[in-house]
């Protein structure tokens, strides 16, 4: 099948998402242009550096020229970078909003300039808050709690004013990402948990009753290689969740036991400790499969047996004190301005 686009700019393109997203494009037989700053790592794309078709730029998003530099050629975006999570944005909310929002505008702008034809936004579906509804859907309003969810969906309002013919935009609210990738965050749910369960025997559970809604890194990878895929007509101007499973932190806790159990023969004690974090909620991804239909494959225990896995194979070493695998421990020795 014809590529729709020749050549994809990815912003944060060696983050967690992205750095199992950039080999996908190349192996679709995209060009793949990469803007990151590498914080994490400049190994994340060894193995597909020698590819001609990637072309990497090591750069802030803030910088107009590296933009222009990165940008030049691409007739799509998919736009992933940012500072990501609470913790994180809070350690500098200066540097969180001039990277998160301040830089979204001229992005789209730059965008615009060379002929970009499609703009794929990467919200967070923390811009919902927290809900009473069972299920939280696209057309429920926005009630942001905090400034990363605040400036993601500031910069949602940014990108519809920006809306124009030829220019499709879609912007996609994923929910937490879990599994296995190249340049692997072990600050999230079901990542946190097999890395406790595996390295300590023991995981610690604050509450244990809020529901988390998650996704498999690889599943959206494969959410984003539809949106460059699909008729514009079908996603332009339209928000999408994107999440598979809504289970409770006890119950994502049981399933790291039983798989961690079932495939080292380990066994891991779960201890309960009471939490002020009562943050529970439901998303639904019913949207995104009856208008697209995609629905994601990958379950919370495939995400478990593949961190495993990489354990198994000495992929994650130092797991518990590195500082690559933690955002906020790299931002907090790193200095940026």
């Amino acid at each position: 099948m014809a590529l729709r686009f020749k050549r994809v700019l990815v912003t944060g393109g060696a983050g967690y998402v992205g750095s199992a997203l950039v080999p996908r494009l190349l192996e679709k037989g995209y060009e793949v242009s990469v803007l990151d700053l590498y914080i994490y790592g400049e190994d994340v794309f060894d193995s597909v550096r020698s590819n001609p078709n990637l072309y990497e730029t090591k750069g802030d998003i803030r910088d107009g020229d590296m933009v222009a530099k990165a940008i030049e050629g691409c007739d799509a975006v998919i736009h992933l970078a940012c500072i990501s999570n609470d913790p994180s944005f809070e350690l500098n909310p200066t540097l969180g909003r001039s990277i998160n929002f301040d830089a979204f505008r001229p992005l789209v702008h730059a965008a615009k300039k060379v002929g970009v034809k499609r703009f794929i936004y990467a919200s967070s579906s923390s811009v919902y808050g927290i809900k009473e509804e069972p299920n939280v859907t696209e057309d429920l309003p926005l009630l942001p709690l905090t400034d990363y969810s605040k400036y993601k969906a500031m910069c949602e309002e940014v990108l519809a004013e920006e809306k124009a013919p030829g220019f499709t935009t879609c912007i996609i609210r994923p929910s937490t990402v879990c599994g296995y990738a190249k340049r692997l965050r072990l600050d999230l749910t079901v990542n946190i948990l097999t890395n406790l369960a595996i390295n300590n025997g023991v995981i610690t559970v604050f509450g244990g009753d809020q529901k988390r809604p998650n996704i498999h890194v690889d599943d959206m990878v494969d959410v984003y290689l539809m949106l460059l895929e699909i008729d514009g007509s079908k996603i332009d101007g339209k928000t999408f969740n994107a999440g598979y499973e809504n289970f409770t932190i006890a119950e994502i806790a049981n399933m790291v036991q039983r798989t961690v159990k079932g495939m080292t023969g380990k066994t891991v004690d779960i201890v309960t400790t009471p939490t002020d974090d009562n943050r529970s909620y439901h998303v639904s991804s019913d949207k995104i499969s009856r208008e697209l239909g995609y629905t994601a494959r990958r379950s919370i225990e495939d995400a478990v047996r593949g961190l495993v896995e990489a354990f198994q194979a000495g992929k994650i070493p130092n797991s518990l004190t590195d500082e690559r695998y933690y955002n906020i421990k790299m931002m907090q020795r790193i200095t940026l301005e």
